[in-house]
């Protein structure tokens, strides 16, 4: 195994870490919620298609769903119960979406009954991807992409080196860094499936270098391997962004508009990994995650293992919450989303909870004109000019946005909205205009 020296990447910004209070306690698990709902589409593509039926008996890690086409996953049953019904239910975008309600059974050991050994030395690429997709797998960054699509290159693309994201950038998450620190072994095994079934000859594991408790537990774990690197990188905000990770460790810079697979790589989330390598060799589900509960709002901040379904008003009084609560968010507070409403459950995307009270939050700012300081530009990680893309925005000029100044490059990592003195809300007009431009396609 080789030990590389710290590296990191040009612009970007240095934001407040306020990690500290959770990112030495191990992971608890959290209580069953007396319901558990969970949405049938928690993932980027086609939603899983319901096979139960109301008022049927389910056990812990049961499939409940199957995959509605291959950019799409199963659900799995997230404890031993009843199927109370199959409706609609609130989620954090403000919709609503079909979901499996279930009723756990108070008295149950909650063991999970599914599930058997797969010999996966003996498994062909195409054997583990649809494996991978059985496991009801998605990134557990944040983005939710089904990972077995991840791995299913597009043809003609070759990789030649798997690149393991554990930077955890984001102010207050710490749900990799606990991940890192207690499954190494399953982080390297899951990087170890994912070499195979891409076909990578080698793989990076890249954290940034405020976790060196972390970084010691993967050197440990990664001895007996020649072809797995522990990468030391620079503490920055988005260090963790795929294709700047990508430039970081390998100096190579994805096109725009291109894939990891242009330049030959291929990037997994940690937490995504350990639960491939813990899973996939025993057949079963995902049924549950790491999610870090923290904020100056939360009574006893920690490192949850939730069950999937866990409705966050449940989880919020299990952890409780301090007065003068005024925001949640769902992630960090950088790129994360204020939810409307508690009545929605944890699922596969959701990485933390973030709970603000009113000292943090300023309430309405005002937005003052831009005043050309040219902050934002020296901000943005990917080389564009917020500034420009932000008055087009307010112009409603999307679609010179897209084909001109290259608005799809944007990852809204927020860096831009950060630093504008004016505090113009950059991120939210980039969003607009995203969703503008898809909306005009669709209906081209």
């Amino acid at each position: 195994m080789n030990w590389l020296s710290s590296r990191s990447f040009s612009q970007g910004v240095h934001v407040p870490e306020f990690k500290d209070a959770t990112c030495r306690l191990p992971i608890r698990r959290l209580p069953f919620a007396p319901v558990l709902i969970v949405p049938l589409s928690q993932h980027t593509g086609a939603p899983a298609v319901s096979i139960v039926r109301e008022g049927q008996e389910v056990v812990r890690g049961e499939p409940i769903a199957k995959a509605g086409g291959f950019v799409s996953v199963p659900m799995h049953a997230p404890a031993t119960g009843r199927v109370e019904r199959i409706a609609l239910a609130p989620t954090a975008r403000g919709d609503l979406s079909p979901a499996i309600f279930i009723k756990p059974y108070p008295g149950a050991s909650q063991e999970i009954l599914y599930g058997a050994p797969q010999d996966i030395e003996h498994m062909t690429p195409e054997q583990i991807i649809a494996a991978v997709q059985e496991t009801g797998v998605v990134g557990l960054g944040g983005a939710a992409f089904p990972t077995h699509v991840k791995m299913k290159l597009p043809e003609g693309k070759r990789v030649d080196t798997v690149i393991v994201n554990g930077c955890e950038c984001e102010p207050y998450l710490t749900t990799d860094h606990r991940v890192m620190v207690e499954q190494p072994a399953e982080v390297l095994a899951g990087a170890r499936i994912a070499m195979k079934a891409i076909g990578a000859s080698r793989a990076i594991v890249g954290v940034e270098d405020n976790k060196p408790d972390a970084i010691d537990a993967l050197r440990k774990a990664a001895a007996p391997y020649t072809n797995l690197t522990i990468q030391s990188i620079a503490a920055k905000y988005p260090q963790g962004a795929e294709k700047i990770l990508i430039q970081v460790l390998l100096g190579r810079e994805v096109p725009s508009g291109g894939l990891p697979s242009d330049v030959g790589t291929a990037v997994f989330n940690v937490a995504t990994l350990a639960q491939i390598g813990d899973l996939l060799p025993r057949h079963q589900g995902l049924i549950e995650r790491v999610v870090t509960i923290t904020g100056p709002g939360v009574a006893k901040p920690g490192n949850y293992l939730a069950a999937l379904g866990t409705p966050l008003r449940w989880a919020l009084e299990k952890v409780g919450c301090n007065a003068g609560v005024a925001s949640v968010i769902l992630g960090g507070p950088m790129m994360g989303a204020a939810v409307g409403s508690l009545d929605v459950p944890l699922t596969k995307g959701v990485t933390g909870v973030l709970v603000l009270t009113s000292r943090e939050v300023n309430g309405s700012r005002k937005i003052y004109p831009c005043i050309k300081c040219a902050a934002c530009v020296e901000a943005c990680p990917m080389h564009l000019n917020p500034s420009r893309l932000g008055l087009l925005a307010r112009k409603e000029r999307y679609e010179e946005m897209e084909n001109v100044f290259h608005l799809n490059d944007c990852f809204e990592c927020g860096s831009c909205s950060y630093v504008c003195p004016a505090n113009i809300p950059l991120v939210q007009y980039f969003r607009l205009a995203k969703q503008m431009n898809r909306k005009r396609k669709a209906i081209a």
